[in-house]
């Protein structure tokens, strides 16, 4: 029932207010233009307050588009919030500079997108029923869409305005293509003895939340789903046969002809009556030659030529019109007379034919039996889906409503937490509306789309909230970190130990052979060597250049927890190579674009730090 939209802003702006219908939950701000009761604001920009309610709806925006990422709620909402001010600064200072969306701009912009659409036409009755469902109405969705096109201008006048030179770009690839000579040692981490019993007390209690049993719910709910109301559909023959008439061209096999051709290209060097004298002459030559051998002598498609001017099969509407009316009209065997096409004449002959067939209605009844029932029921399912949106809105604190209202078995889970679970939550989507805010505080979520062709509606039925575990349970996990970390440390500080020697003028040589350290020389290191960590290739081009004979030292980290001591001592400038010369052109639109992009987030910067901004302590 549900399907993701297809792009069709080019901006940010425009294209996150259309993402955030196919989240469940209201667009972030819409409530403000409602009754806000004595509800006090958590922060504002001039004239515009943001209430909690729009800083939990922009987290859970947030939450749903960054799935699988470890960041805690907390950071979460305080970039929702951010978010929220920039945008409402911005909107601010573009609408005070005189820009606006037209109604019919917005409108062919609502229209023209497929979510909104059936069978490729807009389709008012859908566009409504699917903001029903987000509890959206038509004028609070389009001031929404007005405000996010303005933005969208506003920022399109500064990034799209911007450009690079050819100095810039040269510039950009001395950097890019910069080479650096490097050498570094991997400090080993140290063996050590298992802790005590003090030790891994001490650690357990600073370190609680790290084992933890993980928050849990389980959910009852509703599923709504169109094979069970496709196996309610009555179905009779007489129903079946008008069905399959409806549909006969989904039975149907097109007629397909093999055929061969000679072209004769009118070009630069060869005029269009140039062309048709060979054509003409070449027609006559078929009397005593054979079409293939022919074709492999004088055809101008070289390709096909090889094969005898074979095309091989084609069905009706894939090729131009010409040469397809031709094609059609041939007996098997027959040769065309010249025919004009965009490229120049053809002799056309066909070589096989395979004629259409229609499967008889009782060889696919079965298949056809499925095809109607799911077509009868598709207009059910979407208005049995209008029904679950409203039933379970207007009884937000129970299923049974919506159950009865249309005869559906309330289902149960077991206890899962935010990162897997079984059944219907080993759905990241299912997770994700079981622990929003909104459900955890008792009410029903709003229909989730689950799988192509189903709705759940779901209600927390169960919450346990994250417990620390005894110790005596995680003891030898305790062990084991608290090693790991005393480790670790040991080895930051004998890289420190080595760095500062190395500072003082010893050799990474002798330092090497004195703690029995691997040392690795890499000459001339490429910014794009793929055979060097990531995290020892950025470390080696952020370190300051040498100066002089004195090369730069540091230490850096592996993402495996290793530590590096390392030695650049010499730096080259890139140069541009044949293939950058070649992307030349992109490359000045690219940096172009980055130096516009830089410029409209200082602007934005600007903008902020001389608005009228208040910001209050937020849940």
């Amino acid at each position: 029932m549900l399907t993701k939209i297809r792009e069709k802003a080019q901006g940010a702006f425009a294209w996150g207010i259309l993402i955030i219908i196919t989240v469940p939950f209201a667009l972030w701000g819409i409530q403000n233009y409602l009754d806000t009761g004595k509800e006090p604001p958590v922060a504002s920009v001039g004239h515009r307050d943001f209430y909690q309610r729009d800083v939990n709806a922009a987290y859970e925006q947030y939450r749903q588009s960054l799935q699988g990422a470890n960041i805690e709620e907390g950071v979460l909402k305080a970039q929702a919030l951010d978010k929220l001010i920039k945008d409402e600064v911005l909107l601010q200072s573009a609408s005070n500079s005189g820009l606006v969306a037209s109604d019919d701009t917005v409108r062919e912009f609502i229209t023209s997108l497929p979510y909104f659409q059936v069978d490729g036409k807009f389709d008012e009755k859908r566009y409504k029923a699917l903001l029903s469902a987000q509890k959206l109405s038509s004028p609070e969705f389009i001031a929404k869409i007005k405000s996010s096109l303005v933005m969208e201008q506003f920022q399109q006048s500064v990034v799209d305005t911007s450009f690079a030179t050819q100095f810039d770009v040269e510039g950009f690839f001395k950097i890019q293509n910069q080479q650096r000579d490097a050498e570094y040692l991997t400090v080993a981490t140290p063996k050590l003895a298992a802790p005590s019993g003090e030790e891994i007390q001490a650690y357990y209690q600073q370190h609680q939340d790290a084992y933890q049993t993980p928050e849990q719910v389980s959910v009852e709910y509703v599923e709504l789903a169109l094979d069970d109301l496709s196996k309610s559909v009555e179905v009779t023959d007489e129903k079946l046969k008008a069905y399959y008439e409806e549909q006969k061209a989904v039975y149907t096999t097109q007629e397909r002809r093999k055929v061969s051709h000679i072209l004769f290209a009118v070009n630069d060097k060869t005029g269009e009556q140039q062309a048709l004298d060979k054509a003409t002459k070449a027609k006559a030559d078929l009397a005593t030659k054979d079409f293939a051998a022919l074709a492999k002598e004088v055809s101008d498609d070289k390709l096909s030529a090889k094969v005898g001017g074979d095309l091989g099969l084609f069905t009706a509407g894939v090729m131009e019109k010409s040469f397809e009316d031709a094609a059609l009209a041939l007996k098997l065997g027959e040769v065309s007379a010249p025919v004009k096409s965009g490229f120049g004449y053809h002799l056309i002959k066909v070589t096989e034919l395979l004629p259409g067939e229609v499967k008889p209605f009782d060889s696919v009844k079965s298949e056809l039996t499925k095809a109607y029932q799911k077509a009868q029921a598709e207009n059910a399912f979407y208005e049995a889906g209008e029904k679950l949106t409203e039933t379970s809105y207007e009884n937000p604190d129970n299923l049974q409503a919506a159950a009865t209202a249309l005869k559906l078995t309330i289902k149960k889970t077991g206890l899962f937490g935010k990162d897997k679970g079984d059944d219907i939550a080993a759905d990241e989507k299912i997770r994700n509306a079981a622990f929003s805010e909104d459900v955890l505080q008792g009410n029903n979520s709003t229909p989730i789309e689950f799988g192509a062709d189903k709705l759940v509606v779901l209600r927390v039925l169960e919450h346990k909230t994250a417990a620390v575990k005894p110790l005596q349970d995680v003891k030898d996990q305790v062990a084991s970190a608290f090693l790991l970390e005393k480790a670790k440390q040991q080895a930051v500080e004998t890289a420190q130990k080595i760095k500062s020697r190395l500072l003082a003028g010893e050799t990474i040589q002798a330092l090497s052979a004195e703690y029995k350290f691997d040392l690795k020389k890499l000459p001339s290191l490429a910014r794009n060597n793929n055979e060097v960590p990531i995290e020892l290739r950025q470390a080696i081009f952020k370190a300051a250049k040498p100066v002089g004979d004195t090369a730069t030292v540091l230490s850096t980290e592996l993402a495996s927890g290793e530590q590096l001591v390392v030695r650049v001592s010499k730096v080259r400038e890139g140069v541009m190579s044949d293939d950058d010369k070649k992307q030349l052109p992109l490359a000045i639109k690219n940096i172009g674009k980055a130096f516009g992009q830089a410029e409209f987030n200082a602007l934005i910067a600007g903008l902020q730090a001389d608005a009228d901004i208040e910001i209050r302590t937020a849940k």
